[in-house]
């Protein structure tokens, strides 16, 4: 799903009002009602925000959005973040790849870079990996999480905290000027600390509609990344936290995926 810029505006607001009413939308941007209702209904269907009785609410701050609602919501611009980031990682380098969605186009991408060695805990980035057999691809223990196809725990935080590597690659439930990174659990916050922690270069991979998401549990702020890939910035925000003296930030904007 590619949300228009109307649904981005409406998602925008309602993260920061808490409740929209149907009527007054249609009233701020001279639409139908029918009109707002398509648009609140495809951001309430993949979770971004709530139907309430008369318009909509903030989705909720302690459950992500399902799998694949992450795998499919701005595909286009985590493809184009992920050929980005690719673009700027040297053959033969060692990686720490982490739970995401945009992690798992990064996967995609470095399909046919020699000499990788990988270390995940993410099991799409490993299933991907398996159609090149020159990419070294070590999985980590831990608890199966069914719905996100990945690995958390002590056992998968341990896995990571024995290795020290070029470059850790993770992504993010949730992103506020104030407080940096944030997650939906506790145990996926542990294992994006874990990679933090033991990696020499570490990338923070992340769209624009992680802007905002009301996700309770706290990871980390900016200072702990060197790089961020984004497809765009929020404009109305105070990102003075964010722009800091060694942390290098590359927005793709609406690039052509081809």
């Amino acid at each position: 799903m590619q949300l228009n810029d109307r649904q981005n505006d409406i998602l925008n607001w309602v993260r920061d009002q808490g409740f929209l009413a149907i009527d007054n939308l249609a009233d701020h941007y001279r639409v139908s009602t029918q009109t707002i209702r398509k648009d609140i209904n495809g951001l309430c269907e993949h979770g971004l925000a709530r139907r309430v009785h008369g318009g909509i609410s903030r989705s909720s701050s302690s459950q992500n959005l399902s799998f694949f609602a992450r795998q499919t919501l701005n595909a286009n611009a985590k493809q184009v973040i992920a050929k980005r980031a690719v673009a700027d990682i040297p053959d033969g380098a060692s990686l720490f790849m982490g739970i995401g969605t945009t992690v798992e186009f990064v996967a995609k991408e470095l399909l046919g870079k020699p000499g990788l060695k990988v270390k995940t805990n993410n099991l799409n980035v490993a299933a991907i990996l398996c159609a090149d057999s020159d990419i070294d691809v070590q999985v980590s223990g831990g608890r199966l999480r069914h719905n996100d196809r990945d690995l958390v725990g002590q056992e998968t935080t341990e896995f990571f905290e024995r290795f020290r590597v070029d470059i850790g690659l993770i992504g993010a439930g949730g992103l506020e000027t104030d407080y940096g990174m944030l997650d939906f659990q506790e145990e996926e916050a542990n294992v994006t600390r874990s990679i933090l922690a033991n990696a020499r270069h570490r990338i923070l991979l992340c769209d624009s509609t992680k802007w905002g998401r009301p996700a309770m549990v706290k990871v980390g702020g900016f200072e702990q990344i060197d790089a961020f890939y984004t497809d765009n910035l929020p404009r109305e925000q105070d990102l003075s936290l964010l722009r800091r003296p060694g942390l290098a930030i590359v927005e793709t904007g609406a690039e052509d995926i081809s």
